[in-house]
């Protein structure tokens, strides 16, 4: 860990301050995260450095079955998301029951959420 010293202009940073960039198939450089410190302290000390090397994020097992099955379901309630917020024929009932169910207990608070949840019911139904 490192501390940086940053031009006055910047309070902080938080975040990446850059990553590997991929060329021919393999990575150039390292990932540098900065992180600020926010809780009450004497250390003037509050912005520190990190850097990672390239393939610090690479994935070290293979994938799943169960990681596919949900990727595949989450792709496929996407589209179906989509396909339902676009159909005029079904917005004035969505609306409808949304603000229907928006204040009962474990209703969704978001139109969004809604047909989520409605999407992925049905789904896992068909």
């Amino acid at each position: 860990m490192g501390y940086a010293k940053l031009n006055p202009m910047y309070e902080y940073v938080k975040g990446a301050v850059s990553k590997p960039k991929k060329v021919d198939g393999h990575s150039h450089g390292t990932y540098q995260i900065m992180t600020h410190r926010e809780s009450p302290t004497t250390n003037p000390n509050c912005q520190r450095v990190y850097v990672k090397p390239a393939d610090a994020y690479a994935r070290t097992t293979p994938v799943k079955s169960t990681e596919i099955q949900a990727r595949s379901r989450f792709a496929a309630v996407a589209e179906l998301v989509n396909t339902r917020k676009a159909d005029v024929s079904k917005i004035a009932s969505d609306q409808a029951a949304f603000l229907a169910q928006k204040d009962t207990p474990g209703g969704k608070k978001t139109m969004k959420a809604y047909l989520w949840m409605i999407c992925g019911d049905q789904y896992d139904q068909g």
